[in-house]
């Protein structure tokens, strides 16, 4: 069983943020899967389920807030007994530029605290990643505000194919080794 966990805040106040590309990327996966959300009964969160051969997997958008997504995800990956390898985190991430692209097989939380969250309820950092760039704030503008602003016009194009791109990339890893998956997204960018 694999679980894909898109990181975001709830509520239409966040839609559209840069905060929010992990849910974005989630919600194109299942779009391109056809398969819906739905409001979980184990979790603080909604999940769709998707199978292929023998395997689950399962999809989860937190309803909690950014820095607390441990609390949605380490009940249902303890639950379904699912282990930190299957796994996989998308995020956004200030350090790679709009609409860049990165896949890791572990790391630490590089200050982001959904991670930070993350690495604290599994008690590892030894869970898969897609970050999703955003830049760094311009002088003058906090990163609160950053990221929970929208992107800029000009980066709005770029920023939905690198979605698209990871949701595909998602789908890659349902029926695909993870090193596989990274040699082939990772070259894209």
């Amino acid at each position: 069983m694999k679980l894909i966990v898109g990181l975001g805040n709830p509520g239409r106040k966040y839609k559209k943020t840069r905060h929010n590309v992990g849910f974005e990327a989630l919600d194109a996966a299942a779009k391109q899967l056809g398969i819906k959300f739905k409001k979980a009964k184990l979790v603080k969160g909604s999940v769709a389920e998707y199978g292929i051969a023998n395997e689950k997997v399962i999809f989860l958008k937190p309803k909690t807030f950014m820095n607390l997504s441990g609390e949605a995800v380490q009940p249902l990956a303890d639950y379904y007994n699912i282990e930190l390898e299957n796994i996989l985190v998308i995020y956004d991430d200030l350090d790679l530029s709009p609409g860049a692209l990165r896949l890791r097989q572990s790391g630490g939380h590089g200050g982001h605290n959904g991670i930070k969250s993350l690495i604290s309820h599994l008690g590892s950092k030894e869970f898969k990643r897609i970050r999703i760039g955003v830049g760094r704030p311009p002088e003058g503008v906090s990163v609160t505000s950053h990221v929970l602003g929208t992107f800029a016009p000009d980066e709005k194009k770029e920023v939905e194919n690198t979605i698209n791109t990871a949701a595909k990339a998602c789908e890659t890893w349902t029926n695909s080794d993870f090193q596989q998956v990274m040699n082939e997204y990772n070259k894209k960018v």
